[in-house]
């Protein structure tokens, strides 16, 4: 970390902390998302888990997702402290130190790790101990200042929740939980592009290798039509597998036709067009990325439960 990363964690909270102060460390918004997948992950298995052993399991992994972001803060306090969107978080904004998130990020980290292995299996909790490991080590201390391909390899650690889902359940890895890794993995990088894209300026004062800020915003219009297309390919042909099925296939199609005219609209984009024009496409692209991923998971759900029920049958 740099010496301002170490100031900015040694010095005192200027204000009594809130416990929404130490919730916030957690990026609830972000937890939802893999509370989500997880619980999509789950359900989607073949075998049933007894409801409260369910409810363990993700509550257990969601602890692990919200131990990886106050992990996250913690050594991030630098960026944050300069990038607009990031300020207000609990560190940079003097109401929690960094020596408090890292004990609570250590903290949860094992407790998560440890109880959703005695509650469903350590094959589940060997998956979430390396995903708590993938994203605060691989990803935040190395890729992210490192590589403008930072949030490729780095979107594997938010792939990795319905892959722990369906693990608690069946105890194991299958074709289902790594079809289902790809669909997240895959939608990672034009989601956050589409980000860096209406928000380059925080991360050229946070000094950060987005693509954007490397290769300049041709390249990333490039980059996101070139993913979706292969997410597209990814997700539409997945309908034709174990975990799709006729409403899934409908919803994607749908979505995917959507995010496809999208990032159509943001390659075509002028350079030359003003700032508030120019990132309207992008905006808009972003929002209809979260409606995307948990459609598809929802699908997912939805086919579950009608085969569960034996309404394909």
């Amino acid at each position: 970390m740099t010496d301002t990363s170490i100031n900015t964690q040694s010095r005192s909270a200027e204000t009594d902390a809130q416990f929404s102060d130490y919730f916030a460390l957690l990026k609830p918004r972000v937890m939802t998302l893999v509370v989500f997948t997880a619980f999509v992950g789950l359900l989607a298995a073949p075998t049933p888990l007894h409801p409260f052993v369910g409810f363990c399991a993700i509550l257990f992994i969601a602890i692990g997702g919200g131990a990886s972001g106050a992990l996250n803060m913690w050594w991030d306090a630098d960026i944050d402290a300069v990038m607009k969107r990031t300020q207000r978080r609990p560190i940079p904004a003097g109401k929690v130190t960094g020596d408090e998130a890292f004990a609570i990020g250590i903290a949860l980290s094992a407790f998560s790790v440890v109880f959703l292995g005695l509650a469903t299996n350590w094959v589940a909790a060997g998956l979430l101990a390396f995903t708590i490991f993938f994203y605060v080590v691989i990803y935040t201390m190395w890729l992210k200042r490192w590589t403008p391909q930072n949030i490729v390899i780095g979107g594997a650690a938010g792939a990795f929740p319905p892959m722990i889902g369906w693990a608690a359940a069946t105890g194991g890895v299958s074709v289902e939980s790594v079809l289902m890794f790809c669909l997240t993995f895959m939608w990672t990088p034009p989601h956050f592009w589409a980000l860096a894209l209406f928000m380059r300026k925080d991360y050229d004062n946070a000094d950060v290798p987005m693509l954007t800020v490397t290769h300049g915003r041709r390249a990333t219009r490039n980059h996101i039509l070139a993913y979706t297309v292969l997410l597209a390919i990814l997700a539409v042909a997945a309908g034709f597998t174990s975990i799709g099925g006729p409403v899934y296939i409908a919803t994607s199609l749908v979505l995917n036709a959507m995010f496809l005219r999208g990032a159509i609209r943001i390659w075509r984009r002028d350079e030359d067009m003003s700032e508030d024009d120019n990132f309207l496409a992008e905006r808009k692209f972003f929002k209809l990325s979260l409606l995307y991923l948990f459609a598809h998971f929802g699908a997912i759900l939805i086919e579950a439960g009608l085969d569960r029920f034996g309404v394909w049958a």
